[in-house]
């Protein structure tokens, strides 16, 4: 089989990149191609189109309960979800370092359906065409250093060995990777969670040379649902996700970056979300925090822009005690403020921000450790490491990560 065309590997990254059904790349000048392409374009809605209505996907809901280790793999019948792994680390000298790698799953059509139905999600006869694309992120800072990796792969509804896809996951036993990098259970004993145990291998090379990282992360608490059972909305029409999170991670291991090889520890953060239509089609971005404070506590909060009452933003969280008890938080459980701005790769981001909880008796400012932390990746985003103090004392009360899309 030939190689694709320039064309058809930009309209396999466009596919990736739009939620909307993707079918074989139309030839230059073809009527077909352009009538395809302006339905596309008019079924857009939301930011990276994350708010079209997703008709022939199954839906997120309340009603749905999670099932581990089954949750812990990948969900065909959706039309996005990820493995999402930031951690704040630190050498043997006490210097921080921050890292991220995220694996996407993103399926181009819905379940074919039963013979004498209508043709959604037909079967797509084009021989470079896959009903699943997968793309995965990693990145690693050190002070002013910030370096991103980005790469993509094509795969099947249907699973295959393991030996056969470039991209996939297992939930049995829990394996999820791209090409050479891999994030893999350790886990061996009897009723523990697959998650309980990983190890991290990712690396890259781009013009300033090869960067990686090989982790181990241990959790010393319990998975955690957000929102209700697992459902976390996203807007007051009702849009969310399934969204639970592994925030208990001890990590140790090495990293290596600009020909240096270091030995790190720190805390991580492991999200799992999936959803057909996670917002409304009117929100344009979000900001999405994973906070380890020094109580031992952790917390969870997003503002996400547009999409509450009387065109507002649209707050949600989780208070996560020591042992793993949650809170599910409101818009009238906290405020979340954004207090200075930066720019970073040409755009203009908040990197401190002042968050109050009253029932918690905090109020507590956020700020971001270095402003260029751009993934310049296919969809861009802000992603890095916050330091958290008091708002009004200054004393030092945790660390964690911060999203920021749309910007």
């Amino acid at each position: 089989m030939n190689p694709p065309s320039p064309r058809r590997r930009g309209m396999f990254i466009l596919c990736l990149l739009s939620l909307g059904a993707c079918g074989p790349a139309p030839e230059p000048g073809s009527e077909s191609g352009d009538g395809a392409e302006a339905n596309r374009s008019s079924d857009r809605a939301g930011f990276a189109d994350l708010g079209a209505a997703g008709q022939g996907y199954a839906h997120a809901s309340p009603a749905t309960e999670l099932v581990f280790p089954e949750d812990h793999g990948p969900h065909p019948d959706f039309r996005i979800e990820w493995w999402y792994l930031t951690a704040n680390l630190e050498d043997e000298n006490g210097e921080p370092l921050g890292m991220q790698w995220t694996l996407f799953r993103q399926a181009q059509q819905p379940k074919a359906p039963a013979a004498g139905t209508n043709t959604v999600g037909q079967a797509n006869t084009d021989p470079w065409a896959a009903d699943q694309l997968w793309m995965a992120h990693m990145a690693l800072s050190r002070g002013e250093r910030h370096r991103v990796a980005e790469r993509f792969a094509r795969g099947t509804r249907e699973p295959l060995p393991d030996a056969a896809q470039q991209a996939g996951v297992t939930a049995r036993p829990f394996r999820a990777w791209l090409d050479d990098w891999r994030l893999e259970s350790l886990t061996t004993a009897a009723g523990g969670d697959a998650l309980d145990k990983l190890m991290l291998t990712a690396q890259a090379e781009d013009e300033k040379g090869p960067f990686g990282y090989q982790l181990k992360l241990e959790a010393d608490g319990p998975l955690v649902r957000h929102g209700i059972n697992g459902f976390s909305q996203k807007s007051a029409d009702g849009q969310g996700s399934m969204y639970y999170s592994q925030p208990f991670y001890r990590v140790s291991g090495e990293v290596w970056l600009n020909g240096e090889r270091v030995a790190v520890s720190g805390r991580a953060w492991l999200d799992r979300e999936w959803s057909s239509q996670l917002l409304s089609a009117g929100q344009t971005g979000w900001d999405w925090f994973s906070l380890h404070l020094d109580s031992g506590a952790r917390l969870m909060v997003f503002r996400l822009r547009g999409g509450g009452e009387n065109h507002d933003d649209y707050l949600s969280g989780s208070w996560i005690t020591p042992d793993g008890e949650v809170s599910p938080l409101n818009t009238d459980a906290f405020t979340l403020v954004p207090q200075a701005f930066a720019t970073a790769s040409g755009h203009r981001v908040p990197v401190r921000w002042r968050l109050t909880l009253p029932d918690q008796n905090l109020e507590l400012e956020i700020t971001a450790r270095h402003a260029n932390r751009w993934m310049n990746t296919s969809v861009p985003y802000w992603e890095g490491a916050v330091g958290v103090t008091d708002a009004v004392s200054g004393a030092p009360r945790g660390q964690g990560y911060l999203e920021m899309t749309g910007y």
